[in-house]
This record gives C-alpha cells, structure tokens and sequence, in this order.
C-alpha cells in the first residue's frame, strides 16, 4: 500500500512563502499524475495544482501565477511551492494521486498552512 505523507507547511505572513513536499512510498509519480488539494475549515477539498507523468502542470484559478508544482521521480516526491500567500490560502495541504476526478490513494494527514494577515 502506497503511503503518502506530507511536510513543509506552517505559519506564515500574507505575502510569503512556503514550500510543500510530498513523500511517496512507492514509485508512483513518474507512472501517474500528482495533485495538491487543500481544505479550509467549512469547507470541501479542492484541487489547487497537479502535474502529469510528462510534467504538464494545471492550477486552479486562485493559485494560478502563484503556486508552482514539480516533482522529483528518482526521490517519489512532489513539491508545491507557495509565494505571495493569502489568507484564504489557509487550509491543510494534502497531496494525492489520481486519474482525472478520481483520487486513487487514502489521504494522508496533511499538512496545515495558515497565513496571517
């Protein structure tokens, strides 16, 4: 069973930056594509960013020009680097694998991001 655990988030003023990371048990990401979700208190999971097995990147709106997915196949491990953070970018950052609108792993525990304004 594919474990993914996730690291890198923390407290941080409106206008900075965080860098996510997300460790894979197995070698999964050069077959598959990678997404970073993200969960705000009241509210549902959301897509932010995934990558593809080739590196094609997508953003939702909100991050777009802000947040920059990559990924590491020799280390199984996917980055989500985060400038110019806001404070409705507070949630818990989770990553997962997954096949258009399907998430193929459970989730792991995330990792909380607060921004303070």
């Amino acid at each position: 069973q594919v474990q993914l655990v996730e690291s890198g988030g923390g407290l941080v003023q409106a206008g900075g930056s965080l860098r996510l990371s997300c460790a894979a048990s197995g070698s999964i990401f050069s077959r598959n594509e990678m997404g970073w979700f993200r969960q705000a208190p009241g509210k549902q999971r959301e897509l932010v960013a995934h990558i593809t097995s080739n590196g094609r990147t997508n953003y939702a709106d909100s991050v777009k020009g802000r947040f920059t997915i990559s990924k590491d196949n020799a280390k199984n491990t996917v980055y989500l680097q985060m400038n110019s953070l806001k404070p409705e970018d507070t949630a818990v950052y989770y990553c997962n694998e997954k096949a258009g609108l399907v998430v193929l792993r459970s989730w792991g525990q995330g990792t909380q991001v607060t921004v303070s304004s």
